[in-house]
């Protein structure tokens, strides 16, 4: 139930079901629509046919949309893996927040619907232990398949509101070592060696939660020094091969 927030309930989705495993809800995952329109995201997460689904939708002038009970299992964040959770919808909390997204558009995020996110986020932290390092974007728990919610979500500012972690774009670096880059991302939490990763999308996705201004799939020696200072803020995970 959210008590400071102003949630509209009048839809909801049919599309989710009983988390599966006895586990906590641990992790808030982040996405975007990537849809032409709010009202066609909205619709698309409650048509049967679809078989997605998100616990909230946030759209650009604030109005927030709860589709599926918290204490259900929403069906947002499909094949993915984040320190060594793979059924990351049986664990979470999915917010899909209004953009057009790289294919139809994509754009900065506005000020208002930033501050109705950030609201939302804190409410849900408030009632679920989950911790800063489980607050994650969508390409980073899929990345050969997802690239929300982009290099124009705000992940600094959340980090100010005390919602996930953030360190500073490196501004020098030494060489670029891609095996060195690929140890400290699958320690952060990045699935390297789960299914079908590769390690350009594992860039990718790391440099659009910490390296915005560089989105391009190559490891250069600024986004390798960002990626130790990132991964300095982590707590230990031993990622496993195979």
């Amino acid at each position: 139930m959210i008590s400071a927030l102003s949630v509209d309930r009048s839809f909801s989705s049919p599309n989710h079901g009983e988390r599966v495993g006895g586990g906590p809800i641990d992790h808030l995952v982040l996405h975007y629509t990537g849809m032409r329109t709010e009202e066609g995201a909205r619709d698309w997460l409650c048509n049967p046919v679809a078989q997605v689904s998100s616990h909230y939708v946030v759209y650009e002038d604030g109005r927030i949309f709860q589709l599926v009970d918290e204490a259900r299992r929403a069906w947002h964040a499909g094949r993915s893996f984040w320190r060594g959770v793979t059924d990351l919808n049986s664990r979470s909390i999915g917010i899909e927040i209004c953009n057009p997204g790289h294919e139809f558009g994509y754009r900065p995020f506005p000020d208002r619907q930033i501050a109705v996110v950030l609201e939302l986020c804190r409410d849900i932290l408030a009632r679920h232990a989950i911790p800063p390092h489980q607050v994650v974007a969508h390409s980073d728990i899929a990345p050969t398949r997802k690239d929300d919610p982009g290099e124009f979500f705000p992940w600094d500012v959340c980090a100010k509101s005390g919602i996930g972690l953030w360190a500073p774009e490196a501004v020098e670096g030494e060489l670029a070592d891609l095996p060195e880059f690929l140890r400290l991302c699958g320690e952060i939490g990045f699935g390297i060696h789960h299914e079908d990763t590769d390690s350009t999308s594992v860039i990718r996705a790391f440099q659009r939660h910490w390296r915005m201004s560089r989105v391009d799939g190559h490891l250069d020696a600024i986004t390798m020094a960002t990626a130790r200072r990132v991964h300095a803020l982590f707590p230990p995970f031993q990622t496993v091969a195979g």
